[in-house]
């Protein structure tokens, strides 16, 4: 099992308004945008908007990192094993399948295991 890619998670109001200042920063484009329920998501550099209305945001707030795995599978195994808490899943999501635990010391990391076919159905990729 592998972290492939770690995102920090940063929650705005509205994507459009946000990404410009990211693509300045990071000097590029959005590698990924795609909505999940009320909620519109963009990668950019090593950040992960996630933008909505306050009510829409509450339930992910608490997330405070995204990582890509190989194995949601092995992330359970492991997190159990280490007296973890899982707080979501295993979901199907338009990128794959994610889970989110609670880690021992409280850290709370939403963990993603893509899959290439459904990031090439995604609208404008």
């Amino acid at each position: 099992m592998a972290v492939r890619a770690t995102y920090a998670r940063i929650y705005v109001d509205d994507l459009d308004t946000a990404l410009p200042t990211f693509t300045a920063l990071t000097g590029t484009q959005p590698d990924l945008r795609f909505t999940y329920g009320d909620v519109e998501l963009a990668s950019i550099g090593g950040c992960l908007l996630v933008a909505g209305a306050p009510q829409a945001l509450a339930p992910y707030r608490d997330v405070q990192a995204t990582a890509i795995v190989d194995s949601i599978d092995d992330v359970f195994a492991i997190v159990a094993k280490e007296g973890g808490e899982t707080l979501d899943g295993p979901n199907d999501v338009p990128t794959g399948r994610n889970l989110t635990v609670r880690h021992p010391g409280g850290a709370i990391v939403e963990y993603v295991e893509v899959d290439a076919a459904k990031l090439q159905a995604l609208p404008g990729q």
